[in-house]
């Protein structure tokens, strides 16, 4: 039977990447996660790979898709005749990780080329949701769909599917892009509701260079699919 493999792109997530990968590791028919240490400055490939995690480490920061594909490629090199699943998911998930196997379980079934997570247990975010509000009326515009987190990244897919939306878009218009794509080309695609949870954003001036990158990055994948 085809096994899943975890995929967590990290930059500076030593405080919480570990509890992460320990999750990942529980979860049923995993038997392998991988973290990108795109870059970072601390010792979250460290701490990564001492929770049993095999890491891959980008010297640059170059960004949440490169560290999907990366992540991707490393799986490849352990896949036998039949490639596993990949499930993405993000770094500062901590232990809620645990209850990612709903994800897993309509792709495992045959039922979905690629789940999205929806968030049963939302976070109060620092922003105002212009960025959600734009990918969301993007993918309606471009699919017919209206998701309700369409930047949700925790994701399941066949391999077939993931190859299949090559090249993947830059940086955080990645899961915008993915969605459309792989519904263009008639992939299956559902979302699924779990108990998972993130660190919650705050609204200093990181965080909203942080919102003006992802809209930035949302607005390119969304322009070239017009």
């Amino acid at each position: 039977m085809t096994g899943t493999a975890v995929i967590i792109p990290a930059k500076d997530e030593a405080d919480r990447i570990g509890a992460t990968v320990t999750a990942a590791l529980g979860l049923p028919g995993v038997d392998l996660v991988v973290v990108v240490d795109d870059g970072s400055t601390d010792q979250t490939g460290r701490v990564a790979k001492a929770a049993g995690a095999r890491v891959v480490r980008h010297s640059r920061n170059r960004g949440k898709a490169a560290a999907m594909e990366s992540g991707a490629e490393v799986v490849s090199l352990f896949d036998g005749d039949s490639p596993r699943h990949l499930l993405f998911l993000d770094a500062d998930l901590g232990e809620t990780a645990r209850t990612a196997e709903p994800l897993i379980e309509p792709v495992m079934a045959g039922e979905a080329d690629m789940t999205i997570a929806v968030f049963a247990n939302r976070v109060k975010l620092g922003g105002h949701g212009f960025v959600v509000k734009l990918a969301r009326e993007g993918i309606e515009r471009a699919t017919g769909w209206a998701p309700s987190q369409p930047l949700n990244g925790q994701r399941c897919l066949t391999r077939a599917a993931f190859e299949a939306a090559q090249p993947l878009a830059h940086g955080f218009g990645v899961e915008t892009a993915l969605t459309i794509d792989l519904l263009r080309k008639g992939f299956r695609v559902r979302e699924v509701e779990v108990e998972m949870a993130h660190r919650a954003t705050g609204t200093d001036w990181r965080a909203q260079l942080h919102r003006a990158r992802q809209f930035r990055d949302v607005a390119r994948a969304l322009l070239v699919r017009r």
